[in-house]
């Protein structure tokens, strides 16, 4: 689970730890995933904490593989790490695109390059993407966290068609707008805009995107959920 240390991350670890499942968290805040992993633990689970920044590629894979020799096997990947930093394109701060690329794309990319071999390894396994409504719809002022967006569902498009044949699922979740921490690294005019945007929708839950994750993984081995979107009720794009 990578972004365990808030938000989908976390609920999505901590159901999964009720289900039974062993946890791998990663996160680039260490002492959250560490205060995760010891709750899980606490309750009769089984978590390890790395910190991580997935958008390094030898940090990406050094969690992979740690994972997998700590816990056994490398059921599941959700890759679930990312940023939202919206904003006109004319004048942006390009390091605000280069912020969102790195964790957006190359996380997502990276995670999945080391766990691959050891889920053709084992004939089995399930990658998933965690992406955003903003991977089907594009807004003005969401320009780049589009394209970061848009790239992780052709990604795993194309990657569930390559890995059908080892066994391999690939589900792609496009959250809408969920009560995260996610929107808080904007700048104070940005997050007036979200604001008024999303101003008469009652948000989801982190634990509404943790469920449709869990029915995803959790569906028969001949069944392959390949895409959920999941917006509030109120929410029209």
């Amino acid at each position: 689970m990578t972004g365990a240390s808030s938000g989908i991350g976390e609920a999505t670890a901590l159901a999964c730890a009720d289900a039974g499942a062993a946890v791998a968290l990663a996160a680039r805040r260490g002492e959250r995933i560490d205060a995760l992993a010891e709750r899980i633990v606490g309750a009769g689970g089984r978590a390890i904490a790395v910190q991580t920044d997935v958008g390094v590629e030898e940090q990406a894979r050094a969690f992979v593989q740690r994972a997998h020799a700590e816990l056994g096997r490398l059921d599941v990947l959700v890759n679930n790490a990312g940023v939202m930093l919206r904003g006109p394109i004319l004048d942006a701060p390009t390091d605000e695109w280069r912020t969102m690329i790195h964790a957006n794309v190359f996380g997502v990319l990276y995670c999945t390059h080391a766990a691959l071999p050891m889920m053709a390894d084992q004939g089995s396994g399930h990658i998933v993407n965690v992406s955003s409504v903003a991977g089907r719809f594009a807004r003005a002022g969401s320009g780049v966290y589009n394209l970061t967006k848009f790239g992780v569902g052709a990604f795993s498009e194309s990657l569930r068609q390559e890995t059908a044949s080892l066994g391999i699922r690939v589900t792609l979740i496009e959250p809408g707008a969920v009560a995260t921490e996610l929107s808080g690294h904007n700048r104070p005019e940005i997050r007036e805009q979200i604001a008024k945007i999303f101003a008469d929708v009652a948000p989801l839950r982190a634990e509404d995107i943790a469920a449709a994750v869990l029915y995803a993984i959790g569906s028969p081995s001949n069944v392959s959920v390949n895409e959920v979107l999941v917006r509030p009720s109120g929410q029209v794009r």
